[in-house]
Formats: structure tokens, sequence, C-alpha cells
């Protein structure tokens, strides 16, 4: 790492240490989210598109937190996969007035899947409390 920095190295660092992990968060948009790929005539459409496509990501960001409870950062591909892509069907069963949800998840995950949508009902606090400070 090359520097015209005068702090010391361990400073430079914890500097560059935060950044570190953008350049992730930037592929990953290209990649799962088509942010290299629109590129509309007028400036403010481009613009609303961007802040279209930064809302979904950060949204998908709190689900991720909230449902999957990994420490690892999930991409969307990879949630896409595991969690939105599961074949459902409403069940109308004549006899019973309730209608039912029903997931096809194959029955080695259903387990897990059951226990990941379990987590969903309570919250995780992202940001402290202002009682906190």
């Amino acid at each position: 790492m090359l520097t015209d920095l005068s702090l010391p190295a361990l400073e430079v660092w914890r500097l560059y240490r935060g950044r570190a992990d953008c350049e992730n968060r930037i592929k990953e948009l290209k990649a799962d989210f088509g942010l290299d790929s629109f590129c509309l005539r007028d400036f403010w459409a481009t613009e609303a598109a961007l802040g279209v496509t930064m809302l979904s990501y950060n949204l998908m960001s709190v689900f991720g937190h909230a449902v999957m409870r990994h420490k690892v950062h999930h991409t969307l591909s990879t949630l896409h996969h595991h969690v939105l892509a599961v074949g459902a069907l409403w069940d109308d069963n004549s006899s019973n007035t309730k209608q039912t949800f029903r997931l096809a998840a194959a029955r080695k995950r259903r387990a897990w899947f059951e226990g990941l949508w379990a987590n969903a009902g309570e919250p995780v606090r992202l940001m402290p409390k202002p009682s906190d400070f």
C-alpha cells in the first residue's frame, strides 16, 4: 500500500480498512442489481433508477440481516436461491374455511426453512437506541 499520509503504518491500515469492502458492494450492485446496465436518455430518469436500485439493495440487506441472521453478507443471488425462489400454492380446502399458504420446500430443508422464517418475527436492532448514547 502506498500513501503520502504522514501517519504511522497502523493508522493508515485502520483508515483504509473501513473502505476495504466497498469494492465488493459495487460488484454486487453491478452483478445482482444491474447497476451498470441502465443509462436512460434523461439524467433525472437515470438518477431515479439509481435511487430505486439503492433502495432495493438496502431493503434486501435488511432482509438478509433480519431473516438470515448470519454474520456473513449474503448476495442477492444467494438470498434468491435459498429463500425467495421457493414454489408455493394457496390451499382452498373446501371443508375448512381457512386458506393455507403451502411452501414447496424439500423435506431436508423444511426444518431449516421454518426456523429461518421464525427468526423474522423478532426485529434485529441495527441502530443503537438514543438512550445508549
